[in-house]
């Protein structure tokens, strides 16, 4: 199923934001993205925009089981409002839902969507931008990465604050802890599973710095920029360098060494691999902690504020 053309429009004083799409369900065959789209009415609906409550969706949802309705929801990325059209039913869950679905206290869902009722401009503020990512740490085998990467949530539920997701490694210390990632390369998102963890090598439960508030929340997507498309700076040639030729002094002999200044080049060169060497045995952990000693923070973890 599609999506009728996008409308500009300003985010919507309340809406149904689009936490989970349920696989195999009607909204998973809809262009309906979580986290980024909220469910603010449907066409119509005649009633203040903004209106749609979590029982007022579930009713016009029950009335239109087995025939096509047009959800209106609004993107946050794009700050427009779509038509979704879906048809809302329970068959799925007969092949794809838990055993015996029919025959539990509820009814499965008509529609697949798990969604909580929030104010759209400011259910976006609590990411976790990635900044860095440590060698052999749990964020490098998680796959988080620098920059580009995203926290936007975890699969126990909805982060209110900072606080949150500093809480909920330190609650998950040895365990799987499974969260949901915003790829702004790739304008996709992802589940990441991270095992926060004292003796991986390093410093902090995922060595891993982050970055929360206004100045790291994520931003808008062009849109002339294809998903995953290398950005058009980095494609365009630059003019800024000119050719350079390498300079060679005049007396330095048509760049030819004699015998004894190879060999005085060469005795130089391996006592200065032998000095190097000693001192890396002699102090193995010095390097080491000079490269992670700033990486230490609340909980194991650094976290930069705007």
């Amino acid at each position: 199923m599609g999506a009728s053309q996008s409308t500009a429009t300003q985010a919507p004083p309340r809406g149904l934001h689009v936490l989970r799409v349920t696989p195999f369900s009607p909204a998973s065959e809809t262009s309906i993205e979580p986290f980024f789209d909220f469910i603010v009415g449907f066409q119509g609906d005649t009633s203040t925009p903004g209106a749609l409550d979590a029982t007022g969706l579930e009713k016009i949802v029950e009335s239109h089981e087995g025939r096509s309705l047009n959800l209106l929801v609004w993107n946050s990325k794009s700050q427009k409002t779509r038509v979704v059209p879906i048809v809302p039913s329970r068959e799925w869950a007969l092949t794809h839902g838990p055993p015996n679905p029919l025959q539990s206290h509820s009814k499965p869902s008509l529609l697949g969507l798990s969604m909580r009722m929030c104010e759209p401009e400011t259910s976006l503020d609590n990411v976790w931008h990635v900044l860095d990512v440590l060698e052999g740490s749990p964020a490098e085998s998680a796959g988080l990465v620098p920059y580009g990467d995203w926290i936007i949530g975890w699969s126990g539920g909805v982060l209110r604050a900072e606080g949150d997701f500093y809480d909920v490694v330190e609650s998950h210390i040895e365990k799987p802890l499974r969260v949901y990632v915003y790829s702004y390369d790739f304008d996709n998102i992802r589940e990441v599973v991270l095992v926060p963890n004292r003796h991986w090598g390093g410093e902090g439960l995922l060595g891993c710095v982050f970055g929360f508030g206004l100045l790291h929340r994520i931003p808008p997507i062009p849109e002339t920029r294809e998903p995953g498309a290398i950005p058009p700076e980095l494609l365009e040639p630059t003019e800024e360098y000119e050719e350079q030729q390498l300079f060679v002094p005049a007396d330095y002999g048509n760049g030819l060494e004699t015998p004894e200044q190879a060999e005085e080049r060469l005795r130089w060169e391996q006592e200065e691999w032998e000095r190097e060497s000693y001192a890396r045995n002699l102090y193995p952990q010095s390097a080491a902690n000079q490269a992670t000693s700033a990486y230490v923070g609340s909980a194991g973890l650094d976290h930069h504020h705007p």
